[in-house]
């Protein structure tokens, strides 16, 4: 008994230990390029899609599920207002990309968007967002179609001056 009961406060330690890692950050800057799954500091909600690292870039796939709420969330960001860039393309069909404000990972309510859903064109998007609070920035996708796929790369986040 005395064994499975350490067990659980050392698991228990360092699931805490892992999410004090994760600081409020002022930049973010993320290629992709060292990822082998979803950094622990960033959160991936796919539904019954897939939203997964391949090839050194986010991909966002329906799989037969269009029409998911599927959101690729950063690290909780300092308030502020601040340049977002990033490349986004798709493999065609309609899909598009809406911005949220987070305050809580597990409380879809929480989510407030901060930039209209515009068409994913296969362009560079470059976005000016302010964040009133400290709160996570969620890039939510939406793929029409079966199979669908949208792909993000070189993730830029920084003050605006």
């Amino acid at each position: 008994m005395r064994k499975i009961v350490f067990t659980g406060i050392v698991a228990l330690g360092g699931l805490l230990t892992a999410n004090a890692q994760c600081k409020t950050v002022s930049t973010l800057v993320e290629n992709f390029d060292t990822w082998k799954d979803i950094n622990k500091c960033w959160t991936a909600q796919s539904g019954k899609a897939m939203l997964y690292n391949n090839e050194k870039r986010i991909v966002f796939y329906s799989m037969t599920n269009p029409g998911e709420n599927m959101y690729l969330i950063t690290p909780k960001i300092k308030a502020g207002t601040y340049t977002l860039s990033l490349d986004i393309s798709d493999n065609g069909g309609e899909t598009t990309l809406e911005l949220f404000s987070i305050n809580n990972t597990a409380d879809a309510k929480s989510y407030v968007s901060i930039a209209k859903s515009s068409k994913i064109t296969g362009d560079k998007k470059v976005f000016t967002i302010s964040l009133k609070k400290d709160s996570n920035l969620g890039l939510k996708v939406l793929l029409n179609g079966i199979h669908q796929a949208v792909y993000v790369d070189n993730f830029s986040l920084k003050p605006k001056k």
